[in-house]
């Protein structure tokens, strides 16, 4: 289920690394907590992104190998997580942009035009992902409908799921894509290409519209200032919103239950969401949200 070779290499670098020199010659039957817990203490204050990354990769071969029989009970990670010191706070990582200055940010990014502050836009009214965006199709788009289609191959969430993520687009978002249309390049179904023939943007651009702009946030922390804003300023469902970043339900058995994308209540979320950004909500916002 790895995404990529690189990915599986990753995976088997961190184990060889952490695991392996302290219990990789046992039998999966014979790790205990003690063990992941010792090998986890090690790295856990001094190395935190890495640490939790070996946690989740051994559980995850430990689950598999209950699963398959080779252990007779369930591996408990609880124990361990329990057992382990409070890691200091994650500092800088996706930090978000509030939601209270989203609107003044879009309106200074349309000062100059640019692909790169064009995607910019269209990522904060979508509250997609930046590779999403940057990899936007024309074919994808369908402009008089209002909506844009993800394959599932280019989401997060769908390439577990095997479900594109169909985006409601406002008519701000609308907006948008009819200015980058302005620029289209007639051999390229790229929406906002590079500036190499062919190559869509890189993520380094859109992090420069906000670095010349002062801004010290980052690009995927405008999901963060969408979520936020949702939940402070709207009535909307969380369901609603989760559905809206193509977000999964991690509980397998209610998600089995809830196999709605709730379409119809996301166009007045991102509705509601494009006046917010664009100056034009007044008191939509909490009207809007009467569901």
């Amino acid at each position: 289920s790895w995404r990529n070779g690189k990915h599986g290499a990753q995976w088997l670098t961190t184990l060889e690394s952490y695991a392996f020199p302290h219990f990789g010659d046992l039998p999966v039957d014979q790790i205990d907590s003690g063990h992941v817990r010792d090998t986890l203490a090690e790295i856990w204050l001094t190395k935190p992104e890495t640490a939790r990354r070996v946690r989740q990769r051994i559980g995850t071969v430990l689950d598999y190998a209950h699963g398959k029989g080779w252990r007779t009970h369930a591996f408990g990670m609880a124990a361990v997580n329990k057992s382990l010191p409070e890691q200091p706070p994650k500092i800088g990582r996706f930090e978000a942009m509030p939601y209270g200055r989203v609107p003044e940010f879009c309106d200074s990014i349309k000062r100059r035009v640019s692909m790169g502050r064009l995607a910019l836009e269209a990522l904060i009214l979508t509250a997609t992902r930046s590779g999403e965006v940057r990899g936007a199709r024309w074919s994808e788009l369908d402009l008089d409908a209002a909506t844009w289609t993800i394959p599932a191959e280019r989401t997060k969430t769908g390439k577990r799921t095997g479900k594109p993520h169909i985006v409601p687009l406002s008519p701000a978002a609308v907006d948008v894509f009819k200015r980058a249309k302005a620029l289209r390049i007639e051999a390229s179904d790229l929406v906002f290409h590079g500036s190499k023939r062919g190559k869509p943007l890189s993520d380094m651009t859109l992090l420069k519209v906000l670095r010349d702009l002062k801004e010290p946030f980052t690009v995927h922390g405008f999901r963060s200032a969408f979520r936020d804003w949702v939940a402070e300023q709207t009535n909307f469902p969380g369901e609603v919103a989760e559905a809206a970043l193509a977000h999964t339900i991690p509980n397998k058995v209610e998600a089995a239950y809830k196999r709605t994308d709730f379409l119809d209540k996301r166009r007045k979320l991102m509705d509601a969401w494009g006046d917010y950004c664009t100056g034009r909500a007044g008191s939509v916002v909490r009207l809007a949200a009467a569901q």
